[in-house]
């Protein structure tokens, strides 16, 4: 697939989200859903605010996101080829693609409702097993569009709380600027 085919398959796909009616309000503010708050009870995203959300791989985590996408790189399955052959002194690697599963999750977390459309990764050092992961994604650029918000984010993943591991941007279509939790 060619990247002008990619990114044109990308326009119309955001075409599509964009174009359609929004859903009333009360989908993203059932009562079911004890976490979810009304909009005047948040403060609303502006350009600047950071959500941060952390995590720590297990053996499990590994061994469950290789099972479901295929990569059985021995990298992350077995820590004597990790260490010995692949240079890895930590041992077994989480999957950098599990590490930026992240991403998403803070912001659906804190939107319900919304849509991811894009991402650029640049994998930085490694995360082992165990290490604790901040994730971050920063706003920045905030625009409205038929009721609905295109939202710009850097993205950031930390271990240790100060090395970088994982950087990039994304790209979320929003309900509402509504910030929940």
């Amino acid at each position: 697939m060619t990247m002008t085919m990619t990114m044109t398959m990308g326009a119309a796909l955001l075409k599509r989200i964009l174009c359609r009616p929004a859903p009333p309000l009360a989908i993203f503010f059932r009562s079911s859903f004890s976490s979810y708050t009304t909009p005047e009870a948040t403060r609303l995203l502006k350009v600047g605010d950071v959500l941060r959300e952390s995590r720590r791989f297990s053996e499990s985590d590994v061994a469950r996101y290789s099972e479901v996408s295929g990569d059985r790189n021995p990298v992350h399955l077995d820590a004597d080829f990790a260490r010995r052959i692949a240079g890895f002194d930590g041992g077994r690697v989480v999957h950098g693609m599990l590490v930026a599963s992240l991403f998403p999750s803070v912001i659906a977390s804190h939107f319900p409702g919304a849509v991811y459309i894009a991402q650029t990764l640049k994998f930085k050092l490694p995360v082992y097993i165990e290490d604790e992961v901040v994730a971050e994604v920063q706003a920045t650029h905030v625009r409205e569009n038929k009721k609905r918000y295109i939202v710009k984010f850097a993205t950031k993943c930390f271990v240790d709380k100060k090395s970088l591991v994982l950087d990039g941007e994304a790209t979320a279509i929003l309900p509402t600027l509504a910030l929940n939790k």
